[in-house]
């Protein structure tokens, strides 16, 4: 088969309202788009990532991909992994690495004129969508106003609201949130801004709301403390597959997230999979909605997709984007 071409661009697309969860303030979210092309056909990968993960891609991962087979994807995979050791391969490496493997995969899926998920081979033909916003800069009006319709409108089965820029605050801003969502039920994410005692106390008080937290031993020590009902994910940060396997070592969740645009892409993605199947453990995808409808399916154990509201204005306003819109 024909060997391809690499290049990537950055865009930064503005928020609609000021955005903050319980570490961070936003206006804007940046995003690197990769194009793989052969054979007068094109793919497309992206990530959500700093515009240096562009130049990162052009200089060092183009050349090392360039004049490999097209139907090969994980060759590639590889060969950047082995690009990027004396840089590190977490952090800005791996996402560079994952908007790469993206594009590939998207590339042999266009070049056999398959969906992506069809081309994987497909465990679930559907599966649930919570909405995930709410966040810590909206007030009680704007989170209600927005958490109820996606229940009512889109489709959701759960809806997700940030917490942690005001703790003191949270528990009546769940209390507001859950008034408006009636009886389904309400994800909560502190982004890791809670310490381990917080997080008990605000578990207890939220009374079978999930908690989330990129920290490592403390999911472990809220999983081991919070009401029954609480299930506790984290994984949105990881980037290589021992951060995966030493959370599921740990027993740190109840349901293990990972994100394509991080973890290696398609390829990376699919390994964090095969975890979950011999931990027996669920497997939620962060973000990138329109990109994980497709893993989503390929995921044997695979729980729900997070419809993440920036992610989803993002693919429906952007051209480039559109073909990932088609359903899986």
């Amino acid at each position: 088969m024909s060997s391809y071409r690499v290049w990537a661009q950055a865009y930064t697309i503005p928020t609609d309202f000021p955005e903050a969860d319980g570490t961070a303030t936003w206006t804007s979210t940046a995003i690197v788009i990769v194009h793989a092309q052969a054979a007068g056909r094109c793919g497309m990968g992206y990530t959500y990532a700093d515009a240096s993960v562009a130049a990162l891609v052009g200089s060092t991962l183009t050349e090392v991909v360039a004049g490999r087979d097209a139907m090969d994807p994980p060759s590639a995979w590889h060969a950047m992994q082995v690009a990027v050791r004396n840089l590190g391969r977490d952090g800005l490496a791996a996402t560079a690495i994952s908007a790469v493997d993206i594009a590939l995969w998207d590339l042999k899926a266009v070049l056999l004129d398959q969906p992506l998920a069809l081309l994987l081979g497909r465990y679930n033909q559907a599966f649930p969508i919570y909405g995930s916003g709410g966040f810590t800069s909206y007030d009680d009006g704007q989170i209600a106003r927005q958490l109820a319709d996606w229940m009512e409108t889109e489709g959701c089965c759960w809806v997700k609201m940030k917490i942690g820029s005001d703790p003191d605050r949270d528990p009546a801003r769940v209390a507001a949130a859950k008034r408006a969502i009636g009886s389904a039920a309400l994800f909560v994410d502190a982004n890791g801004a809670y310490s381990r005692k917080q997080a008990q106390h605000l578990a207890e008080v939220f009374a079978g709301e999930p908690v989330s937290s990129d920290d490592l031993h403390g999911p472990r020590h809220v999983r081991d403390h919070a009401p029954a009902p609480m299930e506790i994910t984290a994984g949105e940060y990881g980037y290589t597959l021992d951060y995966f396997r030493h959370m599921l070592e740990a027993g740190a969740v109840d349901v293990q997230q990972a994100d394509a645009t991080r973890c290696g892409g398609v390829t990376g993605f699919l390994q964090v999979a095969a975890l979950c199947e011999a931990y027996h453990t669920d497997l939620s995808a962060h973000c990138a909605p329109a990109l994980h409808r497709h893993l989503g399916c390929a995921a044997p154990r695979f729980r729900h997709l997070e419809w993440f509201h920036d992610h989803v204005r993002m693919s429906t306003c952007c051209s480039t984007a559109r073909r990932f819109l088609v359903m899986a």
